[in-house]
């Protein structure tokens, strides 16, 4: 039967059904907007000169990212007063100020050698007076002069032996000449030891209220006391109360004895 006999394409009754019309194409089947951009960004079509930018900014941003972090991490002197770093200032130029006295000191005895006419008596006099301040320095004489008293009380016995280690340094740094600590001389290879609220000093069983009797420059040594996150400070976190004094008449009596080295000798001949 032809297509004109059957004009509906109705299939022949027991027959085959029709086949399609090869002619006539099929319907495209419509993308999505979603489905356009999922096949652009995906897998990634990078090149090598974006893979190298992008390896240079994630470096830079992991530079920038440390930058920050260190800038901002916390310091002793990020929340001081002005006043306060003033007077740090002021420590620093003081302590500037006495090594240029000492090598003022030092050049002006040169020159006193030089152009004494009895270089022998003179050199007798700088002797003697080294004499005396290796002595002072080693705790074999007693010393007298302007400084400060330093005296902590320890209610809650949680002041350890660093602690007073750490102001023995920080007085030393300020241009303290010569330290006791309830009677016992500070000299170069003293040592704290102990527990909190059980401190000896070289041995030495002391107890609180510890007394430190300094001789130095009282305008150098208590300042440097109370910086920012310095000795004061520490000591008030453990709840013990400080009380600097200044004097112009400290003495510093406590004595050791002189002690002969066991292998170091005099290269002079």
């Amino acid at each position: 039967m032809s297509n004109d006999e059957n004009p509906r394409g109705e299939q022949p009754e027991g027959g085959a059904p029709a086949a399609p019309d090869a002619s006539v194409p099929p319907p495209a089947t419509e993308v999505s907007g979603r489905q356009r951009l999922k096949a652009g960004l995906w897998p990634p079509r990078l090149s090598r000169a974006q893979l190298i930018v992008a390896v240079l900014l994630f470096g830079l941003g992991l530079g920038l990212a440390i930058q920050v972090r260190s800038t901002s991490d916390d310091s002793a002197l990020r929340g001081a007063r002005q006043e306060d770093l003033v007077r740090i200032l002021d420590e620093v130029d003081d302590r500037t100020q006495r090594l240029e006295d000492e090598k003022q000191r030092l050049d002006d005895q040169r020159t006193e050698l030089e152009n004494s006419s009895d270089q022998a008596e003179e050199a007798r006099k700088q002797t003697l007076e080294k004499e005396r301040q290796l002595g002072i320095l080693a705790g074999t004489v007693a010393a007298q002069g302007p400084g400060i008293t330093l005296t902590i009380t320890d209610p809650s016995g949680a002041v350890a032996p660093d602690m007073l280690l750490d102001a023995i340094q920080e007085l030393r740094a300020a241009g303290a000449e010569a330290i006791q600590v309830n009677g016992v001389r500070v000299v170069a290879n003293t040592y704290f030891s102990g527990d909190a609220g059980d401190v000896e000093v070289d041995g030495r069983k002391i107890e609180a209220p510890y007394e430190f009797t300094v001789i130095g420059k009282p305008q150098d040594l208590e300042p440097a006391l109370n910086i920012p996150g310095g000795v004061v400070q520490t000591l008030e976190k453990e709840q013990a109360t400080v009380l600097v004094e200044r004097s112009d008449g400290i003495a510093v009596d406590a004595l050791r004895p002189a002690q002969r080295p066991d292998y170091a000798r005099s290269s002079s001949p």
